[in-house]
């Protein structure tokens, strides 16, 4: 019972996480990731952009010709600005890049790498026990491949649970979809061809 319910968990897990879409969960993580990790890079990104925007605006408020010096002075703000931006910018990129990898290593070998590993160390043994003769000569399939005669083996059973799984997505999903839908598409069909009838009528009466 319990090697039953853990792979069923792992199957359930992965397609949830295929479900929610790897790349949904890596951004949420990665900005957890960044909040308590490189936090103050953040902080310190965030408010050099808005310094280098109110520099920016400064500097294009001032001429050249009749305030040189502080042109020039705003100037140089705005390059040193950008130019620390960018080493921040470099830095936050490098650590994500660096987190994806990590990430969608470690979610793979959470799921499908685990699943892999427990269907190969229990590839002899059975998950549960059929009743005797229940499906006759195709009880062999079901401990495929190396599984007790007369058994569910681990494969099978992983194979049987993500089916079940994506048939209860697609129910939840046609569930959750607003059944209004349908009727709202009938409506401008039904209601041109009142109109074509109608302009119909108008042209024979004239």
């Amino acid at each position: 019972m319990t090697l039953m319910a853990t792979l069923f968990l792992l199957v359930f897990v992965t397609e949830l996480i295929s479900w929610i879409g790897q790349s949904v969960l890596l951004e949420f993580f990665y900005a957890l990731y960044l909040q308590i990790f490189y936090r103050s890079t953040v902080t310190r990104q965030r408010k050099l952009k808005s310094e280098i925007l109110l520099n920016k605006k400064e500097l294009l408020q001032t001429s050249a010709q009749d305030q040189f010096a502080k042109w020039a002075k705003l100037r140089r703000s705005v390059d040193k600005g950008l130019a620390d931006l960018e080493k921040l910018n470099s830095e936050l990129s490098s650590a994500r890049t660096s987190f994806s990898l990590k990430f969608k290593t470690a979610l793979w070998i959470m799921t499908t790498g685990l699943q892999f590993v427990i269907g190969w160390w229990y590839r002899k043994a059975a998950v549960f026990y059929l009743p005797p003769g229940w499906l006759g000569p195709l009880t062999w399939w079901l401990a495929f491949p190396f599984a007790p005669a007369g058994s569910v083996s681990c494969g099978m059973w992983q194979m049987a649970c993500r089916r079940v799984i994506k048939v209860g997505e697609r129910v939840a999903r046609e569930l959750i979809t607003p059944s209004s839908q349908g009727s709202t598409g009938q409506v401008p069909t039904e209601w041109q061809g009142k109109e074509k009838a109608e302009a119909e009528d108008a042209n024979q009466s004239e």
